[in-house]
């Protein structure tokens, strides 16, 4: 899709959901039938939205909350959902995962957690290339099911418009399961802990884990003496989970864009949680004049690329009021980089005085090439770039406000190492992803125990 050269960025009482459409854009497909992309827009425009600016408000307190150390946020999930995982056992072993993960940090960080999916919407994945070459042959990058195919054929890499109302129905889908799993029953405290025991029984670690499984289960227990149980609390029979994406796809997230009927303002009904990549994030581009307008919390990738400059332009143009709860910069540095590039980012956004909720991404910058070509990632790169923010965030002031990590509830075998010392030659077994390697559950709990210790330490 091309864009015509940037233009005076308009003020916020001109913003329009197409404004972005005047801006320079990156990562973006080329629709072969104009029309009929127009015609997949028309029809999402009047679909019902998936979140309401209710739950989106809800969620930009509970932030705001975790830029001042009073929350903790827990953001996992696929990296790129895929059509062919419509499926409710996927989405409940992710969410059960996320659950479990969130009692031990509750326990470790010593306040709530804030549950944030990487579900219903991410669908759509950036690429450092527009093009990906087998041999002899070159195609069109795969770009995320929203967009195309995976499969290495000439037909299944044109990008295709009716692909975002298949996108926006599979999401509507997880939505309903992911409200009917919270609201359920099926999120009992009680009752995730006991699968956490599970887990801890299962580990090589498990006497180094038992100890905080068995602290946890008296704090239960001592809270269920007290007579706080599901008849007199619902939020130990139930919780809050919201849901979030890359808003990469620009005309999937403006058909979705609507007026809150109550305040008057824009809201992007895709998701509750949006955010911006490393690859999108120009101050002077498309999806940065999209995210202006719309009073989603919004999430910014900052990589060992970013600079103090852009960083304070983006922090202006997406937050001038400077409100509590709406940036979250998230952090994907790479174990090797984080001590150089992100305390210099933390000291320079705290000299503006600014609030932003500082977030970990151990995943991305930790993407390595096995002796077979395949993508694959270290858990104890992934560990110590979480200890490296912890570390960074104690030296430079700053709270750390929760962590985003790319995990199944499935046993894919996608990451090395973990505390069943899974090795390059264990990949092939269950390797299932079509993008980047995601933890699996194992993987995924075992992190949120070191987690916990780290932040049981650091509190």
């Amino acid at each position: 899709m091309s864009a015509s050269l940037a233009q005076p960025r308009p003020t916020s009482a001109t913003w329009m959901p197409d404004s972005w459409r005047s801006f320079p854009v990156k990562q973006m497909p080329t629709y072969p039938d104009q029309a009929a992309l127009k015609a997949v827009e028309d029809r999402l425009h009047v679909y019902p939205p998936l979140v309401f600016a209710g739950e989106v408000r809800r969620l930009r307190a509970q932030l705001a909350q975790a830029a001042k150390g009073q929350a903790f946020v827990l953001q996992g999930g696929a990296c790129a959902e895929s059509f062919g995982e419509f499926k409710a056992d996927v989405v409940r072993d992710t969410f059960r995962v996320l659950l479990q993960m969130a009692v031990v940090l509750t326990f470790g960080a010593k306040v709530p957690v804030v549950k944030l999916g990487r579900m219903a919407g991410q669908f759509a994945k950036p690429r450092s290339s527009d093009t990906e070459t087998k041999g002899d042959v070159t195609l069109p990058s795969y770009r995320g099911d929203i967009i195309n195919g995976p499969d290495f054929t000439a037909e299944a890499r044109i990008p295709d418009p009716v692909r975002m109302e298949t996108g926006y129905f599979q999401s509507a889908g997880i939505q309903n399961l992911l409200r009917a799993f919270s609201r359920g029953g099926y999120a009992n405290l009680h009752e995730v802990h006991r699968w956490n025991l599970g887990f801890v029984e299962r580990s090589p670690l498990a006497n180094r884990y038992r100890v905080m499984a068995e602290r946890i289960g008296e704090t239960l227990s001592f809270m269920q003496a007290c007579g706080i149980d599901a008849a007199s609390a619902p939020q130990v029979d139930e919780t809050e989970f919201y849901t979030s994406h890359e808003a990469l796809l620009l005309p999937y997230e403006q058909a979705l864009t609507r007026v809150d009927s109550t305040s008057g303002e824009w809201y992007d009904c895709s998701a509750h949680f949006i955010w911006i990549g490393d690859r999108t994030r120009q101050p002077d581009g498309a999806h940065v004049e999209f995210l202006r307008g719309v009073r989603n919390p919004i999430g910014i990738k900052v990589g060992p690329t970013s600079t103090v400059e852009d960083l304070e332009k983006l922090l202006e143009i997406l937050n001038p009021t400077d409100e509590a709860g709406r940036i979250t910069l998230i952090s994907r540095m790479g174990a090797d980089k984080i001590d150089k590039h992100l305390p210099p980012l933390m000291r320079a956004v705290k000299a503006t005085g600014r609030t932003v909720t500082w977030l970990t991404d151990p995943m991305h910058g930790n993407t390595i090439s096995t002796t077979q070509k395949v993508k694959t990632r270290s858990f104890d790169a992934i560990m110590t770039e979480v200890k490296g923010f912890f570390d960074a965030c104690a030296a430079e002031g700053v709270h750390a406000g929760g962590v985003h990590i790319e995990m199944t509830g499935q046993n894919v075998t996608e990451c090395v190492g973990g505390a069943h010392c899974l090795t390059e030659s264990d990949l092939a077994d269950r390797y299932e992803t079509f993008c980047d390697p995601r933890l699996n559950a194992e993987q995924s709990l075992e992190l949120a125990f070191l987690m916990a210790e780290e932040l049981t330490g650091k509190r």
